[in-house]
């Protein structure tokens, strides 16, 4: 765990350096946000605290600007609740009162450290997986975890470094999706001072603060293909060069990727490298859908239940005979992340000793089939052919793409995911709709109109 501390250090903050440490925190300290963000570029942090009387606004739109990814608490000795208020307005995550309680401390750095996403599995289909998994996770062979899109791909990859000889060095995860092709190699390698535009000062990769630990390249294959010769480089040498450097540098990472596509199928189609396919994937491990491991649902079910009623402060109920049922007939295309989420609202909407399978609901609200998810789907794709006839076919894949983006709330990558389409493909379609003049829908929210002609 590395903690950069922001601010001079008075009495408080000391004590609070000397608990993190005592921890096993290894702590650096800056007098101010620009010293603090040097820091940040030369080595990188897990977590940042900072004083409240500090521009703590400023700290975070840098971060955001740079896209570091740093999780930043707060700490002051005032008493007053509106400079925590606002410290939590400014992008704060937390906000620890001075003189520091030694156990506040040791939980912040507990849920900075822990894996949020917690490995759970029955069903013995998983258990060849995650036993195969194990065998490997102490070498340094490159593993390739494949799955379809929710099925646990990174929580399996982090099960990999917690059970490696790296365990107790940094785990990286990039989700070269979600970056946009122009930022990647500097995201990954990182750059120098002045490289391009907005370059404002030398930043390390990716590839340097995983160094003598993890890298995670997840969904590697919408990686375009220029780029998968640099990194094939790197794999192979084990340097990397910034972008405007010139000089290499060297580093010591294991590398394990994940993709929900066929990458031998992305060969043949000539988007995805074959020699980096075969350094990448010297072990494959293959998730199955979670409609394939059947004793894994109300397991995880049981697990999502009780950390989301802890989550909002309500208590533990089990899941009714009823609900159980319902949850093991649905299909579950979207594996453990629409379980997660179906349990979640299910949490939220239960009354009574039980969740009982009124609860179980669709983000519209929606109930699901009792006759079984067979009937459900006829159903629904009758009237939705209903629905195409005297349409053009432009016009469904625009109403198509444009609805699939409202159901994610406006995330590009989760929409890409769940059409089937490179997240580079999707941006392009939404380009063009907006210079049509049509609406589409920003991050965290949907369209206010809806029609595609």
């Amino acid at each position: 765990m590395r903690l950069l501390m922001i601010g001079r250090l008075n009495g408080e903050l000391i004590t609070a350096s000397k608990i993190a440490m005592q921890r096993g925190a290894a702590v650096t300290q800056a007098d101010a946000v620009p010293q603090g963000l040097t820091v940040l570029r030369a080595r990188g942090a897990d977590l940042i605290m900072i004083d409240v009387g500090l521009p703590i606004r400023e700290l975070v739109t840098a971060l955001e600007g740079e896209r570091i990814r740093t999780p930043v608490v707060a700490c002051g000795v005032s008493a007053d609740a509106s400079a925590a208020v606002a410290a939590i307005r400014a992008g704060a995550k937390e906000y620890i009162p001075l003189p520091p309680d030694p156990e506040m401390i040791a939980a912040v750095l507990e849920a900075v450290a822990t894996d949020r996403a917690a490995f759970v599995w029955r069903d013995p289909s998983m258990e060849r997986v995650v036993k195969l998994a194990e065998q490997v996770a102490r070498s340094e062979a490159s593993v390739l975890i494949t799955g379809e899109s929710g099925t646990g791909k990174e929580v399996l990859a982090r099960h990999v470094h917690q059970k490696s000889n790296r365990a107790n060095k940094p785990f990286v995860s990039v989700n070269c999706a979600a970056i946009p092709e122009a930022l990647l190699e500097s995201e990954l390698f990182g750059h120098e001072k002045g490289a391009f535009t907005g370059a404002v000062a030398r930043r390390i990769g990716r590839f340097e603060e995983a160094n003598g630990g993890t890298l995670l390249l997840d969904e590697i294959s919408e990686m375009d293909v220029r780029l998968q010769a640099k990194l094939l480089r790197a794999l192979q040498e084990r340097v990397i060069d910034r972008v405007g450097g010139s000089a290499p540098v060297r580093v010591d990472i294991r590398v394990l990727a994940t993709s929900n596509r066929n990458l031998a199928e992305e060969v043949r189609k000539g988007t995805f490298r074959e020699d980096l396919l075969y350094r990448l994937n010297v072990v494959g491990l293959r998730l199955p859908p979670l409609r394939e491991r059947p004793a894994d649902i109300i397991e995880l079910a049981t697990h999502f239940a009780r950390k989301y009623a802890a989550v909002n402060g309500m208590p533990v109920r089990p899941l009714s005979a009823e609900a159980r049922a319902l949850v093991l007939r649905n299909p579950w295309r979207g594996n453990v992340r629409e379980l997660e989420n179906t349990l979640h609202r299910a949490v939220l909407l239960a009354s009574g000793d039980a969740i009982g399978p009124e609860a179980i609901l669709s983000p519209e609200g929606e109930t699901f089939a009792a006759e079984g998810p067979a009937a459900r789907a006829a159903q629904v794709a009758e009237a939705a052919t209903r629905g195409l006839v005297g349409r053009t076919v432009a016009q469904v894949e625009c109403d198509l793409i444009l609805d699939t983006l409202d159901h994610c709330l406006g995330n590009r990558t989760h929409a890409a995911k769940i059409l089937g389409i490179s997240i580079r493909t999707l941006r392009n379609k939404l380009n063009e709709y907006v210079s049509a003049g049509l609406d589409v829908a920003e991050p965290g929210s949907v369209r206010a109109s809806v029609a595609c002609g």
